[in-house]
C-alpha cells in the first residue's frame, strides 16, 4: 500500500517501508539500515522541504559531535539530504511497552542505561532537548538507545556543561523528561514534561510546574522520578545513574531494602533542606 510521503526522488513511499515520521524527517527502511530523508508530502512546497532537509542537516552535526557514542544509535553515513542509521530491530520503546509488559529488572536496565548514555552525550556538550519513548529505540536483544537529535543544543566543547542553558533547555531538562519516559514505562500512562506549558511567549522552554506532572506517590520508584522532576535534584545523568544503580541493588537483594531506602531518604531530605 503507498502512502502520502514521498522519497527523495518524488516517489510515494510504501507503508510497509515506514519505520516512522516525526516534524520534520521520515525514516524507512532500506534493505538492513534505517534511512533518514526530509518529510516530504505530495503537496509540501519547495520551501517546506528545504526546511525540513536543513534540520537534518542540523542533525547531522550532532551526530558528527557524538561520533561512536556508546549508546547512540550508530550512524552509518550521511549524505546532503539524508543520514543512514543502524536499524534497531524491536522499533520504539512506546510501541513495545503498549503490547508487552517489561518486568523491573529490563525496565532498570533501560533506564540505567539511558542515563549513562545521557551521561555520555552531556560529556560532548550535546543537550539532547527531546528524550521520549518514541525516541529511545530497541535492538534485538533488547538493549536501548537513543536516537533523534533534531532539537539538540551543540554546545562549545568547552562549556561547562552543568550550567550551560540553551532557551531553556539544559541537562536538567533532558533528566526531567527521561523522568518522564521512566514514569511512562512503569505504569503504562504516557506522560508529558512540557516544557512550554505555562504560556511563555518568547520561545524559552520554562521548567514545568509539579503540579501538572502526575503524582509518584505509591509508583515503584517514584522517588527518584520526583527527583528528575525536580530541576537540580539529581546534579547531573551520572548522579541518576548512580541512583538507577542502587534501585538495581535493591531488586537483586531485597535484603538491602533498608540502607537503600536510606540512602534515599538523606538525599530527599538534604535536597529539602539543604543539609
Amino acid at each position: 500500500m503507498s502512502s502520502p510521503v514521498l522519497d527523495l526522488a518524488g516517489n510515494s513511499v510504501p507503508q510497509a517501508q515506514i519505520l516512522g515520521y516525526g516534524r520534520s524527517g521520515l525514516v524507512i527502511r532500506v534493505e538492513n539500515a534505517a534511512l533518514k530523508i526530509p518529510l516530504r508530502y505530495i503537496r509540501s512546497s519547495d520551501d517546506e522541504v528545504e526546511i525540513n532537509t536543513e534540520v537534518i542537516q542540523r542533525e547531522q552535526e550532532a551526530y558528527r559531535r557524538l561520533g561512536q557514542c556508546e549508546g547512540v544509535v550508530a550512524c552509518l553515513g550521511m549524505s546532503e539530504k539524508s543520514t543512514l542509521l543502524a536499524l534497531m530491530e524491536r522499533g520504539d520503546l512506546r510501541s513495545y511497552i503498549a503490547k508487552n509488559r517489561p518486568s523491573r529488572l529490563l525496565q532498570l536496565s533501560w533506564f540505567r542505561e539511558t542515563a549513562r548514555t545521557l551521561s555520555r552525550i552531556h560529556n560532548r556538550r550535546v543537550i539532547v532537548a527531546d528524550i521520549s519513548s518514541r525516541n529511545l529505540l530497541l535492538n534485538a536483544d533488547l538493549s536501548i538507545t537513543i536516537c533523534d537529535f533534531t532539537e539538540s543544543s551543540i554546545l562549545p566543547l568547552t562549556a561547562n556543561i552543568e550550567a550551560a542553558n540553551d532557551n531553556g533547555y539544559s541537562i536538567q531538562t533532558d533528566i526531567g523528561q527521561l523522568g518522564a519516559v521512566m514514569y511512562e514505562v512503569i505504569t503504562g500512562e504516557q506522560c508529558e514534561f512540557n516544557l512550554f506549558g505555562d504560556g511563555v511567549s518568547d520561545g524559552r522552554a520554562a521548567w514545568p510546574r509539579r503540579e501538572t506532572l502526575p503524582c509518584t506517590q505509591n509508583v515503584w520508584l517514584g522517588p527518584i522520578i520526583a527527583r528528575c522532576w525536580t530541576e537540580g535534584g539529581f546534579r547531573n545523568a551520572h548522579c541518576l545513574s548512580e541512583a538507577l544503580a542502587s534501585a538495581a541493588c535493591l531488586e537483586e537483594h531485597p535484603g538491602s531494602r533498608a540502607e537503600v531506602m536510606g540512602g534515599w531518604l538523606r538525599a530527599a531530605y538534604s535536597m529539602v533542606f539543604g543539609r
